[in-house]
């Protein structure tokens, strides 16, 4: 079969040096960027997606290494043969171990002479001695390892039968029992009858080349597994919050049976990214003496184990509210709870429990943003009991406070992550300038719409809950 390169065709003439130092003077500039973005990637190793940024700096830098290696071989012309070296006297240096130029050698087999030439970069990939005779290519296949002979055997056979090029991999065991990949990319050379001549390759060390596509390969599929597990955890959080949290949405009348005397309205707001989940809740309880329990609270991390801590903390919460405990008592049992789990953990809450026969609230707070009462269209901070954060110290008494409210009342408890930086102070005085809207709303679920058109659009690094309750009677 008549090769695709013609005996006869005239050489291709060698591009002009200048044109080739301009080639490298990008190739080099563009590696020099490259390696900058390497230096400033991390490096500590711990992150999936660091680890995989920079194995791609890797591989791009051992492309254009390589890039600027070939391109040099290109402007200096074909390297000596290995006689020629001695020839000239004192052989140049061999270049370092992993060096990018000692990875490129060729070769060429002569059927009309039996001759074969090796270069001296060749003899250095294969790991052979330059004093030895090059090998012929029905020796070539003792160097490699077994399972990949038939191919290296396969390309040959298509080289000289079928005049076909050769581009292909195979991995080598050199003497000292190191294993290198090597591709090869090779043509026959046709003498006039049509017949093969001789057989040149390239061959090229890709060794390190496939290390950093393996690594690439490897931190990507770690990349993948981890966010893939984020997004399992992210699931579970959220199932897990919309198991915990109230199951009424919009507005809620308090007590069921009797003359209702608070109507209720409350709403979470997430991360602006959407994938913190964190332990922010509200809850609204009718008790069975006919009060009612209050509260919000936030428990300081994110993810499943701290939605799964919040749910803990929302049930104990609970239960000792329907068990007759007062809020001062009930912070101080959390703070215990908290103070005994295996992971330490801080946590933030109010609770309060309103008594509407007297129109009394009873309320303590544990390092957390007091309620803030809306009366004749103002607003104030109601001054806070004594407590600290739930989880901070063992053995901490919890104070409570008293406020009596009236018709018409509003009381607005909510945790600090309503703007960003979780500026309770600014996010204070915000809902305190909500006070004139407050007054010429009807329900609670109107003055929560209120909230919403201020606080709804905002960059938020943390979720945020708002709790509304309004006097009826």
């Amino acid at each position: 079969m008549p090769s695709h390169l013609s005996a006869d065709r005239p050489a291709a003439q060698p591009p002009g040096s200048g044109s080739v130092d301009a080639l490298i003077s990008q190739a080099r500039r563009l590696k020099g960027d490259v390696d900058a973005v390497r230096r400033d990637a991390p490096s500590d190793g711990t992150d999936p997606q660091d680890r995989w940024q920079r194995a791609l700096c890797d591989l791009a830098l051992h492309q254009l290494s390589d890039l600027d290696a070939h391109l040099a071989q290109l402007r200096d012309g074909p390297p000596p043969a290995p006689g020629a070296e001695s020839a000239a006297g004192a052989a140049p240096p061999a270049p370092r171990r992993g060096s990018l130029l000692s990875r490129v050698g060729s070769a060429e087999w002569n059927f009309l002479t039996d001759e074969v030439s090796w270069s001296g970069e060749l003899y250095r990939i294969l790991g052979r001695d330059p004093a030895a005779p090059p090998l012929t290519l029905d020796e070539l296949p003792s160097l490699v390892l077994d399972e990949d002979r038939p191919r290296l055997t396969a390309m040959v056979t298509d080289c000289l039968v079928d005049a076909q090029r050769i581009d292909g991999e195979f991995r080598v065991v050199r003497p000292d029992g190191e294993i290198r990949a090597v591709h090869m990319m090779g043509e026959p050379v046709l003498a006039a009858d049509g017949s093969t001549a001789s057989m040149w390759a390239v061959l090229r060390d890709v060794s390190a080349l496939r290390r950093t596509e393996r690594a690439v390969s490897e931190t990507r599929d770690s990349l993948q597994r981890h966010r893939q597990r984020a997004q399992n955890e992210h699931r579970l959080a959220v199932e897990l919050q919309e198991a915990v949290l109230p199951p009424w949405r919009g507005s809620l009348r308090l007590p069921h049976q009797g003359p209702e005397t608070l109507d209720l309205a409350a709403h979470y707001l997430p991360s602006s990214t959407g994938t913190l989940i964190g332990g922010d809740w509200y809850d609204a309880l009718e008790l069975a003496d006919g009060q009612t329990l209050l509260s919000v609270g936030d428990l300081t991390g994110h993810g499943v184990s701290v939605a799964s801590g919040m749910a803990t903390l929302l049930g104990a919460v609970r239960g000792m509210a329907m068990a007759g405990t007062e809020p001062g008592r009930l912070m101080s049992l959390l703070n215990q709870l908290l103070d005994a789990t295996v992971q330490p953990a801080l946590g933030s809450a109010v609770c309060c429990r309103y008594r509407p026969e007297t129109r009394t609230l009873v309320w303590a707070q544990a390092g957390h943003p007091a309620p803030l009462l809306f009366r004749g269209g103002t607003g104030r901070r109601l001054h806070s009991p004594d407590g600290v954060l739930l989880g901070a110290t063992s053995g901490a008494v919890y104070a409570q406070a008293e406020e009596t409210l009236e018709p018409g009342d509003l009381l607005l408890l909510h945790t600090d992550g309503l703007v960003p930086g979780r500026d309770s102070t600014a996010a204070v005085n915000r809902l305190l300038g909500l006070a004139p809207r407050f007054g010429g709303a009807r329900t609670a679920q109107d003055c929560l719409r209120t909230v919403m058109e201020e606080f709804g659009e905002a960059e938020r690094e943390d979720d945020a809950c708002v709790l509304i309750a309004k006097v009826t009677s």
